[in-house]
């Protein structure tokens, strides 16, 4: 289990690029960066992953982003995330990650409101969103609560795999507001979901194929409030390395906005082969 950052007050994240080949099916490369921007005085985001033993287990990646507004906001991100990597680090090695990642996530509010109640006379409530990403042979699991995002970026298009947990998008799908409207409003930030806030929290799931050459892209809002996907695919794709990405990604939504943390984690799937499932086994598909 390995945090990717442990931040002071008004201090970035170093960038950080790792490389394992942990299987024979499944070769990844991954790079992050995180900064408080240039309005907040300390960072609320965390992130975190854990490298697998063997390719049942599987990777795991998490970005976490503690409610603004909120007290102690980066203690509970810190938290869950941890908190996540924890109970995946002695998960059985071969359960389903589509039945793992909401259990994880739950356990994980719980420790997060728990810790609120307990961290002084009378408690406080905290709060923070989270999204985390599995992958096991050609598969990525995607759970996530809150507006922490997740994009797969394939041939120069980044495609969104999560849905913003926010007042706004549940007044979009109950057709209340446009997408215009939605963009200009004051709430658009303000979450429908978080951890942290109740005993249980309901955690959105979805499981994706990967291919050679995807790049899995989980943020912040500091960041996907500030750059389009497009020009997201845009930077990733033209970078010479995941290192360099990362670090032009939150330069630019700084210089763009800047008003929040932003935090990116990209994740790039190097070398991949297709499996199939027997009984919960895997096996080569020619």
């Amino acid at each position: 289990m390995e945090p990717l950052q442990h931040e002071s007050a008004g201090q970035a994240a170093r960038p950080d690029k790792h490389e394992r080949n942990a299987s024979s099916t499944l070769h990844l490369e991954f790079a992050h960066f995180s900064d408080s921007g240039r309005v907040r005085g300390h960072n609320e985001d965390f992130l975190g992953h854990f490298a697998p033993e063997s390719p049942e287990q599987g990777w795991l990646f998490a970005l976490a982003d503690g409610v603004g507004g909120q007290e102690f906001g980066e203690v509970a991100s810190r938290t869950a995330v941890e908190a996540v990597l924890a109970g995946y680090r002695t998960a059985a090695p071969g359960e389903q990650h589509s039945a793992l990642l909401p259990r994880l996530v739950q356990a994980a509010n719980i420790k997060v409101y728990e810790t609120g109640r307990s961290a002084s006379p009378g408690g406080v409530q905290m709060a923070t969103t989270i999204v985390a990403c599995a992958l096991r042979y050609d598969r990525a699991t995607i759970a996530h609560v809150g507006d922490s995002r997740c994009y797969l970026i394939r041939r120069g298009h980044a495609m969104a795999l999560t849905r913003d947990h926010t007042v706004v998008n549940e007044q979009i799908r109950l057709g209340v507001l446009t997408a215009r409207e939605a963009a200009k409003a004051q709430t658009r930030h303000v979450l429908s979901r978080s951890l942290g806030i109740d005993l249980f929290v309901n955690v959105d799931v979805s499981e994706h194929h990967v291919l050679m050459g995807d790049v899995l892209l989980l943020c912040s809002d500091g960041l996907h409030g500030a750059l389009p996907p497009p020009e997201m695919a845009k930077i990733v794709d033209g970078a010479a390395t995941l290192k360099i990405a990362a670090r032009r990604l939150v330069d630019l939504a700084n210089e763009y906005d800047g008003s929040d943390n932003v935090s990116v984690l990209l994740i790039q799937v190097r070398n991949v082969e297709r499996v199939g499932m027997y009984r919960g086994r895997p096996y080569k598909l020619r």
